[in-house]
């Protein structure tokens, strides 16, 4: 990677690890907050047959981990055009 100057770097920086910082909370509050805090009162409401607490758990998110990570990888070839290090 190429950067014009030290001011483009330290800003594509800072935009990646807030994205990522962001993302990881995304992750925890889907993985570890639904999946156990919140179990009992998402356990109240059905999903396709299971309790909604269960399905996070053993379902849920995963998928949603395997969207973050779709959603990471359009992010950053966003921010690589934006900043000009993108692959031509």
């Amino acid at each position: 990677m190429a950067f014009k100057n030290e001011g483009d770097q330290k800003a594509y920086w800072k935009d990646n690890l807030s994205l990522l910082f962001t993302l990881l909370i995304v992750w925890f509050v889907v993985s570890f907050g639904a999946g156990i805090i919140f179990v009992d009162l998402l356990n109240q409401v059905q999903f396709f047959g299971f309790k909604l607490g269960f399905w996070f758990a053993q379902q849920g998110s995963i998928y949603v981990f395997v969207g973050l990570i779709f959603f990471y990888v359009k992010k950053m070839n966003d921010l690589d055009k934006k900043y000009g290090v993108d692959e031509e």
